[in-house]
Formats: structure tokens, C-alpha cells, sequence
């Protein structure tokens, strides 16, 4: 699995012009399924961005958290991080996982979030959304996670 985590003041997301999902001061997570990606591979990742301390204390260091804050997660299913862009002009999406299979690991990653104790917003799978933020940093992390032999 592959995430882009953008700290965000606040971000939406919204399919047919209305707004599906909505968050305050928090993370704005675009999620890519990997072929080869695992409910492990979730669950860890889940704890890594639970856990993350991209938030400034009052000595302006990155040392407080999601929790620390009272901020929240809107995440948003994105096949197009595993977009291979090395041959011809239009990019192959054959390392990202089937629909079938990334739903399936976007809903039990966003899951694994909520059992980590984060308010999850979300997106709506597989439809064209509108994704509106405002970044804060900026802050952008990418986190990764392939299980062996991927």
C-alpha cells in the first residue's frame, strides 16, 4: 500500500457536487492498493499514521499527534499511486490492485484507523471526486508498505 498523507486546516471531498466527506484541522490521506498489498500491510500502516507526530508543540517542533490535537482523517482511495509512467505516454496500472481487491483494503485500513481511535471521513469508492484541501506547512509524508516478495 502506498498513502500520501497531506496535514491539512481542513479538507472535503465531494462526488456529484455534494460533499461526502468533511474534516477540520487533520490528515488528508490519498490510499493506492498495491497488487501484492495485505491486511497487514494495512494494519501497519494505519498505526504509523495514527501514531505520526506531525503536529507542532509551542517550541514549533513536530511533536504532537493526531489525538494530541483533536484533529481527524479524510481518506480517499487513490489507484493512481501505483501508475508505472516508464514506458509510452499513457501510464499502466497493472501494479495497483483490482477494484474487488483495493476496496476490500481501503475499508479495512480505514478500520484499522478508527480502532487506533481516529474520526475517519471518507471518500466514495470508485466514482470521480473532487478533493478540496488546505494544506497546513506544508506537510506531504509518503508511507509505504509491501509485504515480502513484492
Amino acid at each position: 500500500m502506498k498513502i500520501v498523507l497531506q496535514k491539512v486546516k481542513k479538507a472535503s471531498v465531494s462526488v456529484d457536487e455534494k460533499i461526502v466527506g468533511i474534516i477540520g484541522k487533520g490528515y488528508c490521506l490519498l490510499v493506492g492498493v498495491h497488487k501484492g498489498s495485505t491486511k497487514e500491510d494495512a494494519k501497519y500502516l494505519a498505526k504509523k499514521i495514527a501514531e505520526a507526530q506531525l503536529f507542532e508543540d509551542k517550541n514549533e517542533k513536530l511533536n504532537l499527534g493526531l489525538k494530541d490535537v483533536g484533529g481527524s482523517i479524510l481518506s480517499v482511495s487513490q489507484f493512481t499511486l501505483y501508475a508505472d509512467t516508464k514506458k509510452g505516454k499513457r501510464p499502466s496500472f497493472t501494479n495497483a490492485a483490482t477494484a474487488e481487491k483495493a476496496k476490500e483494503l481501503y475499508e479495512v485500513f480505514n478500520g484499522y484507523l478508527r480502532e487506533e481511535g481516529v474520526n475517519v471521513e471518507t471518500g466514495i469508492f470508485q466514482t470521480m471526486m473532487e478533493v478540496n484541501i488546505v494544506n497546513d506547512g506544508p506537510v506531504t509524508i509518503i508511507y509505504e508498505k509491501l509485504s515480502a516478495g513484492n
